[in-house]
């Protein structure tokens, strides 16, 4: 199958069987799992003891082979095998008289480089890319565009011809009314950077709901630690922050009231949350929904009380005259920090909660401030404790079966304890990387038009979220105070992306808002449309043309056409909604 070798263990030692055992090397803390038996060698060389078992390509593993009689240790052999390769392990003795043993290595059939579907996708975008910039090149050529315009609509053509003649058409001026100018107008007020942003995270989530070709760093971790598909959802999280903080001035700017503005925040995350629960609900797979099962948390679930609580406090908080400056500070470096001090107050008081929560809670039969997957994890001594004081929260508040019941960390820890990612007490830190993009917000809002001293700010903002991250993890995977953690949502998690967001949005800013060296294509497109693109990649998942039958189901390369077909037409479709200005807000 994808993403295994098939090894067939040779027991050359007369009369003793072996027991095979592994470890993942992405399994920390875990003891060795049982594989085959290999029986023993009838003391001819010609039919020694043979076991055939299939071992995982994605991680090293760390073989052990022991004798079946006391459970004596022969040899251990670390080992990355490579994907549908055949591999043959001899064990022998070298000399009866030492009884030394030998454990050796073969390739019988070498592996398939899987990669190579990932290079070929990538010359193929780029291809693409370079026939697009070529062709904007020659539009700039008078007589390309006008004998392509010609062609592409002959009667604005002739429209444009009688009107340079002297003779237009009264319908047609009536007809071709200023509004797409006064709209592009608009459009080049607001920063499409944010728009960009926000577009490149939901196609690369889009892309790894869709399986992300298969490979293992487009799937979640499966406990501590970051991958590709790990990045996205904080990203969109942090830009939601930020346009919280644009959209929430500009309304009251032009005169809104703060209750008017509170009804509009309680409705979208009214909505927001009823669009997950009804909508995007992964429970569907179990059969109809009903409130035995029904998956309260989850991605929009969480986006909605995010928005809902860090809009409520900024437009609770918010005074005039921070954001143009008129207000005198004590400070001048942090004069885009100490006037939103009630709203930092009530962040550091939401994050001294979690800590209390993540390490004091007791929970039984667990240790105080377990940060585990439980399983196999911990070497077995906590196989229930999945998620530690947060699993266990959502279990007592929201009941076993209304939580998720395949968290990433079944795979390789072989946990059987549900566990939500979107869980409750996750929700805190989510809050705060909503506030850290808000904050970033604070800083387009205070230095408007101040180019480098947006950049300048975004990069300082990186560097302490940085710093943070590193004293939290001690720069280890497992080793740190607190670990990189998705599923939890842990403090380091939240200023590890929240590091690369702002280094991400200051590229990003810089190419398309300051030196426009880039529009923001195409995941521009997304980003202006980013509700729909990802209700409608979750409701038509199964649909033609986002997926069909596959010819083989174990191939790298059929998946990821599949899954880069069906988020290109997400990207399509939301430009074609552009251009047709078909917008839906929430």
């Amino acid at each position: 199958r994808m993403d295994q070798a098939l090894l067939l263990v040779r027991n050359e030692l007369p009369g003793q069987g072996l027991r095979l055992a592994a470890l993942s090397g992405c399994c920390h803390q875990c003891s060795y799992q049982f594989l085959a038996f290999v029986p023993p060698s009838n003391g001819s060389l010609t039919e020694p003891g043979t076991a055939a078992v299939m071992v995982d390509t994605q991680h090293p593993l760390t073989l052990l082979l022991s004798g079946s009689v006391g459970d004596r240790e022969l040899c251990k052999i670390q080992y990355h095998f490579g994907e549908f390769g055949n591999y043959s392990l001899v064990v022998k003795t070298l000399s009866t008289s030492t009884k030394t043993v030998s454990c050796d290595l073969v390739i019988n059939e070498g592996p398939i480089n899987s990669y190579l579907p990932i290079l070929f996708a990538f010359l193929v975008y780029m291809g693409i890319l370079a026939v697009l910039i070529v062709g904007r090149l020659f539009m700039k050529i008078d007589p390309v565009r006008n004998w392509v315009y010609k062609k592409l609509n002959p009667r604005e053509t002739d429209r444009l011809i009688n009107s340079e003649l002297g003779s237009p058409n009264t319908t047609d001026s009536v007809s071709s009314d200023p509004t797409p100018r006064l709209w592009s107008t608009a459009s080049r007020q607001r920063l499409r950077s944010l728009d960009t942003f926000r577009g490149l995270s939901l196609i690369i989530m889009v892309f790894v709901n869709y399986g992300g070709g298969k490979y293992w760093f487009f799937k979640h971790e499966s406990w501590n630690g970051l991958t590709v598909a790990d990045l996205v959802f904080p990203w969109f999280v942090f830009i939601m922050g930020t346009s919280i903080s644009l959209s929430l001035s500009s309304m009251l700017r032009y005169g809104s009231s703060k209750q008017k503005v509170l009804g509009k925040i309680i409705w979208r995350s009214f909505l927001l949350i009823l669009l997950g629960i009804i909508v995007v609900n992964p429970n569907y797979c179990l059969g109809p929904l009903s409130w035995d099962n029904l998956r309260i948390p989850g991605v929009l679930q969480r986006l909605g009380f995010t928005y809902l609580v860090v809009a409520a406090v900024e437009l609770l908080f918010t005074r005039a005259g921070t954001e143009s400056g008129t207000l005198e500070m004590p400070c001048p470096a942090l004069q885009d920090i100490l006037p939103y001090w009630p709203q930092w107050i009530f962040i550091l008081v939401l994050e001294v909660i979690w800590l209390c929560l993540t390490f004091l809670l007791p929970v039984p039969g667990c240790p105080r401030g377990y940060l585990g997957p439980g399983g196999i994890g911990d070497f077995g001594n906590y196989p229930n404790c999945t998620g530690g004081a947060a699993g266990y929260i959502d279990r007592l508040l929201l009941g076993e079966k209304h939580i998720y019941q395949h968290p990433s960390s079944s795979v390789v820890y072989q946990t059987t304890m549900p566990y939500d990612p979107e869980g409750i007490l996750g929700t805190i830190n989510t809050i705060l990387m909503a506030f850290l993009g808000l904050q970033a917000g604070k800083i387009i809002l205070f230095y408007k038009d101040q180019h480098k001293q947006i950049m300048s700010r975004f990069v300082i903002w990186s560097i302490v979220m940085g710093i943070i991250s590193a004293i939290l993890t001690k720069c280890c995977k497992e080793e740190g105070f607190i670990p990189i953690n998705k599923n939890l949502w842990s403090i380091s998690y939240v200023t590890t992306t929240s590091c690369f967001a702002f280094i991400l949005l200051l590229l990003i800013y810089y190419l398309v808002d300051v030196k426009r060296l880039w529009s923001g294509a195409p995941f521009f497109y997304p980003g202006m449309n980013s509700i729909l693109v990802y209700i409608g990649h979750e409701v038509f998942e199964n649909y033609f043309p986002f997926k069909w039958k596959m010819q083989d189901s174990q191939s790298h390369a059929e998946h990821l056409t599949q899954n880069l077909t069906a988020t290109t037409l997400w990207v399509v479709i939301s430009y074609l909604l552009y251009r047709r200005r078909i917008f839906w807000k929430i």
